[in-house]
């Protein structure tokens, strides 16, 4: 089977809104420029990563999936993303925090066999992940971004991936060390507009759609998890040819997936109940 289209999600973790709309000077540009397509999205609760995450990919809720924590962990039984493209013959890849491949691949994280590997008959064809294990506050253990956007470009070039996700916690531990509104994060927003402004254009070139957003916002305090805007709202930006809706209207976290799949021309499981957002 011949998928509609290829596409890329770039999911930054932890960015609430505004820092979005004014601090990423490249993607408020395409914008402006008529180059991509910008709306509020709203995260599940508890706007939590890894309950987030697992919303993500499979268009369902925490309470339905069952992932209500950072701390309970295990592959999720609903079908997702990389299940359903490669069932459709799709070849998919993913960049991410290991988290990803415990929820659609296996579970546990084995360091050794899962940091990086190459499965045609998996869910997830071409995997490379990283654990950020040591985190805390003082001490954040995140890759370069520079060096996640190369190895997702890389996958793109050397694998001809149909889907693939890139994941980074870079903003989101920046947020919960020094919160939102201040010079630190200013200039990691500015640095992470940068660095993702070097490779978008390539992807295009590629022949990929692309979708940048978040899994979730975070306070000025650094913190997320609870049901208030800043915690829950973020920005979602476009680059594609399929239509959407006004920008004033507020998208859910489980449009995600469906729509991920409409745009390739994957069949939507009924599990995904939400509505695509892109025609």
């Amino acid at each position: 089977m011949a998928l509609n289209t290829k596409l890329l999600l770039i999911v930054l973790d932890g960015v609430p809104w505004r820092n979005w709309r004014r601090l990423m000077g490249n993607l408020e540009g395409w914008v402006q420029s008529g180059d991509a397509s910008v709306w509020k999205m709203r995260s599940v609760l508890p706007s939590t990563s890894a309950c987030c995450y697992a919303s993500i990919h499979t268009g369902t809720p925490p309470q339905v999936h069952g992932i209500l924590s950072n701390e309970n962990r295990f592959r999720v039984e609903q079908p997702d993303l990389f299940s359903e493209i490669s069932k459709a013959g799709g070849k998919t890849g993913a960049v991410t925090h290991s988290y990803w491949s415990e929820f659609f691949n296996r579970y546990p994280f084995d360091l050794v066999e899962d940091m990086e590997y190459d499965e045609p008959g998996g869910p997830i064809t071409h995997g490379r992940f990283h654990t950020m294990t040591g985190y805390n506050s003082k001490n954040q253990m995140t890759p370069s971004d520079v060096d996640l956007f190369a190895t997702l470009t890389m996958l793109a070039k050397r694998h001809e991936i149909d889907y693939g996700i890139l994941h980074t916690c870079t903003l989101d531990s920046m947020g919960h060390r020094y919160g939102h509104d201040c010079i630190e994060m200013d200039h990691a927003c500015y640095a992470m507009d940068g660095m993702l402004a070097a490779f978008l254009p390539q992807w295009l070139k590629a022949g990929y759609e692309v979708i940048v957003t978040a899994d979730h916002g975070q306070t000025d305090r650094g913190h997320h998890g609870g049901h208030a805007d800043e915690m829950q709202d973020f920005a979602l930006y476009y680059f594609g040819k399929g239509k959407g809706p006004g920008e004033d209207v507020l998208l859910d976290q489980l449009q995600l997936a469906p729509t991920i799949l409409s745009r390739l021309g994957v069949p939507v499981p009924s599990t995904m109940r939400a509505k695509p957002f892109l025609a």
